[in-house]
């Protein structure tokens, strides 16, 4: 582990440019207290200056990914306004920093997530599950709908989809989620590591320039009217045609060779 013993919050470990992640409250499954979230945006700041790191990967520890907000924490803030909303401020702050990330995040989904757990799978770039897990926003089920979770539902998986799992709270299984387009696959629990792993190595051997130059662009054009987007998309193209990499990428196909990137 990177910086951290087997009492923290979140445990990292470094492995040939790809990072993992690991949430460590297995006893209650992984909820998202304050002090766990930002222990969370404490570990992706740190990534993002790292540059030895070309993926970062979220796991969890124990019986579930992540059942969501800490509720026995919430509950105990009472009728207080202001804290409330700083959990929830705080846990808008967690996403933004996972898309923000230089660096592109698969979420390892071994166990059920739920709510804001979902929400994290979601805000992932990447997800892989396991077969058998579970996904939800169950909010509804105690009052509470899943407002914050639904900003990353929707802009993941179609409005019908994302509207069902919202107002039954009902949870759908890892076929589901892959068909609904929250998780890109699903394998077998016992081919999971293997999956994520081959996966973060094809990524990290790309340019780490040029995978940040268009993570950034993915989620800044998802939000432009079409024109707008094609405007700064082709801006962005320039840019990164300037590059040393993309000069080198371009060059070693036409020599037909392998590239050497230097991050610039």
């Amino acid at each position: 582990m990177h910086g951290a013993d087997n009492g923290a919050l979140v445990l990292r470990r470094d492995d040939d440019g790809i990072s993992t992640l690991t949430l460590n409250r297995p006893a209650s499954r992984n909820a998202l207290s304050m002090a766990m979230m930002a222990a969370l945006i404490d570990h992706l700041d740190a990534l993002d200056a790292d540059t030895s790191v070309k993926v970062v990967v979220i796991a969890a520890e124990g019986p579930a990914f992540c059942a969501g907000h800490d509720l026995k924490e919430m509950r105990g803030l009472g009728q207080d306004a202001g804290k409330l909303g700083a959990v929830f401020a705080r846990c808008s702050q967690l996403m933004r920093r996972m898309q923000s990330l230089r660096q592109p995040v698969i979420a390892r989904v071994h166990a059920m997530a739920t709510a804001a757990g979902c929400q994290i799978v979601a805000t992932a770039d990447l997800a892989i599950a396991a077969e058998g897990v579970r996904f939800a926003t169950p909010g509804v089920n105690i009052g509470l709908f899943c407002s914050t979770p639904m900003v990353a539902l929707t802009r993941n998986i179609g409005r019908k989809q994302a509207m069902e799992m919202l107002l039954t709270g009902e949870t759908i299984d890892a076929a589901t989620a892959e068909r609904f387009g929250l998780i890109n696959r699903a394998v077998p629990a016992v081919e999971l590591d293997d999956a994520v792993l081959a996966l973060a190595r094809r990524i990290t051997s790309k340019s780490p320039l040029t995978l940040a130059i268009g993570k950034e662009a993915f989620y800044r054009q998802a939000e432009m009217p079409t024109t707008e987007a094609y405007a700064y998309a082709s801006e962005v193209m320039t840019r990164n045609m300037l590059a040393r990499d993309a000069q080198e990428g371009i060059g070693a196909f036409i020599e037909k060779r392998e590239a050497v990137w230097t991050g610039c």
